[in-house]
């Protein structure tokens, strides 16, 4: 029945050519074939009657593929066609995605997901063809496009089976209404900032997808950056701060939820966000306020770090207040050790060999004291 079947397609493929139908003529023949062949792909079971148990569902199986495999060929077929004329195109796809919205219904299986995934891009050529005959800009289609994810984050949270091949699709073309705002970023930042909402919406489920979660800030961290590019923001701090926020107060809930976390894991990624970036750009701003600025953070990190025994705040505030500081003394330095005569640094030297050589006991226990403190710090 399969080779059957086959045949049969082929025949109605071919009939338009052999009897020299017209264009509409062979549209109506690839339609029908593909409504025929999408409806055998969702109840393929009493095609299969009369054979017995065992072979009948092995018989279900393949003229249910066969049939979707020549209907899906159809109806790209009768989409070509119809690519010429704007009535013809928006009856196609919407046949189209009806046709593979009830084989998603009704089929079961692999079968399923694969007509899920189907009408999903069928419905995405009706958003891309209603923007274009509308004569919608490249910003516009990319804010029509993400009706696509927003439909199936919706569709997701009741259609179980096929929820996260649904929702992949629909993702990926939220990555297409990306590319389309590229040009112009204004209209990125929005898609981007629209996108993170629907992933949020999405993690907020009572399935709670974990990646949706970090789609969502992902997202949202990358429209507030584009954001800022648009304006022409140069203060290397406006994209750091929104990380450092976030990461901290996330990293204050995990010590919260588990005291014996290390601070490096809690609190290391979000300070170093900021920190970084700020010591580079203290040592080439001319300015007095960032270093200011950033040297009272990290002085106040720091004073955190050691209150709290925390290693990670004690030791990335200790070495950017370090730097900061070298990077405000070394001027002076500079001057005072030109003033000074030659002999007199490497006589300094001398001493404070002597002085650690003369109380070395001391330091090696003050040393050992500081190495067990460090070492009770998380």
């Amino acid at each position: 029945r399969g080779g059957a079947l086959a045949l049969g397609w082929a025949l109605l493929t071919a009939l338009p050519v052999a009897f020299g139908l017209p264009h509409a003529g062979t549209l109506a023949v690839q339609l029908v074939t593909a409504a025929a062949a999408l409806a055998l792909a969702a109840r393929p079971g009493p095609a299969t009657r009369g054979l017995p148990p065992d072979g009948a569902q092995e018989a279900a199986t393949v003229l249910g593929w066969l049939g979707f495999t020549a209907g899906c060929a159809s109806g790209v077929s009768a989409l070509g066609l119809a690519l010429d004329t704007r009535g013809a195109t928006f009856t196609v796809l919407g046949l189209l995605s009806a046709l593979l919205t009830g084989v998603a219904v009704l089929a079961t299986g692999a079968r399923r997901t694969a007509a899920a995934v189907g009408a999903v891009l069928a419905a995405t050529g009706l958003v891309l063809a209603t923007a274009a005959a509308a004569g919608l800009g490249h910003h516009h289609t990319a804010l029509a496009l993400l009706l696509v994810p927003a439909a199936t984050a919706a569709l997701g949270a009741k259609a179980r089976p096929v929820a996260l091949a649904v929702e992949a699709t629909g993702a990926a073309v939220g990555l297409l209404a990306v590319g389309f705002a590229v040009p112009r970023p204004a209209y990125l930042a929005l898609v981007l900032a629209l996108g993170g909402v629907i992933a949020l919406a999405t993690a907020l489920r009572p399935e709670r997808r974990r990646f949706a979660s970090w789609a969502a800030a992902g997202l949202s961290l990358a429209a507030v950056w584009v954001r800022l590019a648009a304006w022409e923001v140069t203060t290397p701090e406006a994209y750091t701060l929104p990380v450092t926020v976030p990461a901290l107060v996330v990293g204050l809930l995990r010590r919260r939820s588990d005291p014996e976390a290390s601070s490096w894991t809690a609190y290391g990624p979000g300070l170093a966000v900021t920190f970084l970036p700020g010591v580079v750009a203290v040592w080439t701003d001319p300015a007095w306020v960032r270093p200011l600025v950033l040297g009272v953070a990290a002085l106040g990190v720091t004073l955190l770090g050691a209150r709290f025994r925390l290693r990670a705040p004690l030791l990335l505030g200790g070495g950017v207040l370090a730097l900061v500081g070298l990077h405000e003394l070394a001027p002076f330095v500079v001057q005072v050790v030109g003033a000074l005569p030659r002999w007199l640094p490497p006589a300094l030297a001398g001493l404070l060999l002597l002085a650690v050589g003369a109380t070395y006991e001391h330091r090696l226990r003050d040393a050992r004291t500081l190495r067990e403190r460090f070492s009770r710090m998380r």
